[in-house]
This record gives C-alpha cells, structure tokens and sequence, in this order.
C-alpha cells in the first residue's frame, strides 16, 4: 500500500510539473525594450563611433600642464612623447566612470632600471594610478610594476612587451560615489587589460596611490585623466574614452 501511494504521488508531481511547464512561454522572459544604442567598433587604429579622442596624433589641444599653461609635450609622426621636465599633462574635459583606451611605448634604448626604466603613469581623477613602466625583464617591487594599481594591487600576469614596443592599455574605472557628508558610498573600481591580457579584474581601490604612506579617499566629482611626466621620454597614440 506504501508502495503504491508513494507512486501516485510520484505521478501527480510530474503531472504538476509538465502542467506548470505548459503555462510558461518564451515570450514571457524576452524583454525588448529598451533597445541598446548602435555603435560602430573601431578598426586598426579608430576608436569606436561614441569615443572621445584625446589624442588623434595631430595637437594637444585637449590636454594641458596639470600646474597650468599649455601641455609642452612633443607631437611628432602622429606619436606624443613626454618632454622630461616639463611636468604631467591632463585632459581639459573631466570625466566620471569611464572605459579608457591608451597605447603606449617605453624607450628603445634601455636606461636605468627598476622605477627608472621606462616609467609613467595613467591616473584617473589625477588621484588613481594605473602604473606604467617598461616590466619586461626589470625587477622592481610587484605592486609598482606595469599594470598594477600603484602600490595596491599586483597585477595577476606581467604582460609586458620588450622595451621599443607599442603596447595597449585597456581599462575600465568605475569612479567612487560620496555622501555629502564625505564618506565613501561606493568606492572606485578597475578593470585593465594589458595587452588584450585580463591584469586586474574590477579590484576595489582603497583610495589615492601615493608613493610614500597609506591611501585614503577625499570626497571629489568628477576629475581630468592624468598622464605623468617622470624624466622618462615615454610615447603613447591612440588615445580615447568612453564615459560610461
């Protein structure tokens, strides 16, 4: 009798369950609106159809000296090469949460090693830097080596291509949210990728990236993208943003 009650449940489950199944259609999860935005991807050396162009190859209009007056960076040959001495440069336009696109090239000739060799720097707000620096073959400490989070996170791989080379930075910063009272709401996050190699995978930054001392955040809106001046003559091209 057990047996046999059991295997009635057994059936009237299923019959429960194909019945349900049946009341369900495709169409009841497809959701058709709102409908993404068309953009065109970029080819070779363009950016995609909603970028921002930082830099085209042509001027510095768009960039100027972060202690102020006009960038005295060099353009030559569709390349912008840091002029040492002349200080770090930033984007007139400032900008929030953002998908950064940024290639760049350390010295062909080798000199110095360490933090010496091939040394730069992308930041975010002008306060979170994402590291650059020739890595391939050069021991420094692993959270100041090309694509760490400066003096935060090690990168997961070093990809680094040989000094000479262009290599690519591809990086999504999604920027901190404040209370008014200054406290951190949400804090920053970011994505790189080196080189088309996944390095950082949306690590949650602790607040600026000094050389020396701990980081903490201060309350900020919306900032310019720095790119730093080290003594090094580094070049970068093809540089362009998608705010987000």
């Amino acid at each position: 009798m057990k047996a046999t009650k059991l295997f009635a449940l057994i059936c009237l489950l299923g019959m429960v369950s194909v019945a349900r199944a049946q009341e369900w259609h495709p169409e009841l999860t497809e959701l058709w609106d709102p409908v993404p935005p068309l953009v065109t991807p970029g080819m070779g050396l363009s950016a995609p159809s909603d970028a921002l162009i930082l830099f085209d190859g042509t001027d510095l209009s768009g960039w100027e000296k972060v202690r102020g007056g006009n960038a005295e960076w060099v353009v030559a040959d569709g390349v912008l090469t840091v002029a040492p001495g002349t200080g770090d440069i930033k984007t007139r336009n400032v900008f929030g949460s953002v998908q950064l696109h940024i290639e760049w090239r350390t010295p062909s000739k080798v000199e110095g090693d360490g933090q010496g060799r091939g040394n730069s720097g992308v930041f975010f707000h002008e306060t979170y830097e994402v590291q650059i620096l020739d890595s391939f073959n050069n021991v420094t400490y692993s959270n100041g080596q090309a694509g760490s989070i400066y003096k935060q996170y090690i990168p997961l791989v070093n990809a680094s291509k040989g000094p000479g080379e262009w290599q690519i930075y591809d990086i999504i910063f999604e920027s901190p949210v404040f209370a008014e009272s200054g406290a951190v709401i949400k804090p920053a996050f970011v994505t790189v990728l080196h080189n088309g190699v996944l390095i950082q995978n949306h690590v949650e930054i602790k607040g600026h990236t000094p050389y020396i001392g701990l980081p903490k955040y201060t309350p900020h809106g919306k900032g310019s993208i720095k790119l730093q001046d080290h003594g090094n003559p580094m070049s970068f091209r093809n540089i362009w943003v998608r705010e987000l």
